[in-house]
Order: C-alpha cells, then structure tokens, then sequence
C-alpha cells in the first residue's frame, strides 16, 4: 500500500501508488514525525466536526516534503546522508511520496507537473546541500 524506502533503521520516504485506496483510516508517518501524512476514511454521511487547531509551539529539525505526481512520469532517486543512491522509484500521475530524510533528486521522463508541499518559511537556497 505504501512503500517505505528504509536506509539503515532511518525512513528516508514514503511512496504511495496512485490505485491505493484504503478501507480504513491510516497514517503511514509516525507521531513524533515533523509532518503527518495519511489517508482517513469516512462513509457516506460522516462528518468532520467544525474545529481549528490551536497555537502550538513545535520545534521542527528538518524539511520534510510531500510530492505529488498531478501529470506526467518521472524516475524519483533517493540518497542516504553519505550521498549515495540508495533507491530509485518510477512515480506516475497521481503517486505520491513523502520525504522524510537523506536526499533527494527527480528526472522528468515526460512532462511532468509536481505538486509539493512543506513546511515554511522558506529560507531560500542556503537551506539546501546540493548533491
């Protein structure tokens, strides 16, 4: 359902395949994570209860990322703190991944729309190593 592409006991992402569809609520990220990620489920007449999150101090270590594929093809590799590659995945229209740790680089095989989404401020190139 959802891949997890592990380098020595540490997730460096989480690839979710467009088809995935699941019965039940689930989260692949874990709670002390900087980013939650899941799918929940609701049956026809559920409801999310009207709410709004409360201001909540949270120290964040590192830019966690959720890609997803809107169009297109490209090969997705992943790199270890060493910069090596440690994985290399085909993502396609509606596939997903979430970026927890190491590195990361896209080549496109066909025109290709991403969508991301991190956490901010963004702080401009001097808060990326290029690889």
């Amino acid at each position: 359902m959802m891949e997890p592409i592990v380098w020595e006991a540490s997730v460096l992402a989480y690839v979710v395949r467009g088809a995935v569809m699941p019965e039940k609520t689930v989260f692949p990220t874990g709670p002390e994570l900087e980013l939650q990620v899941g799918f929940v489920v609701y049956q026809a007449g559920g409801a999310v209860a009207p709410h709004r999150h409360l201001p909540v101090i949270r120290k964040i270590s590192r830019t966690c990322e959720v890609i997803l594929v809107k169009k297109g093809r490209c090969e997705l590799d992943l790199y270890n703190d060493d910069r090596q590659v440690i994985a290399t995945r085909e993502l396609r229209t509606d596939d997903l991944v979430i970026l927890i740790s190491g590195g990361h680089g896209f080549r496109m095989l066909e025109d290709t729309i991403l969508l991301e989404v991190k956490q901010g401020p963004y702080f401009g190139a001097d808060e990326k190593e290029r690889l």
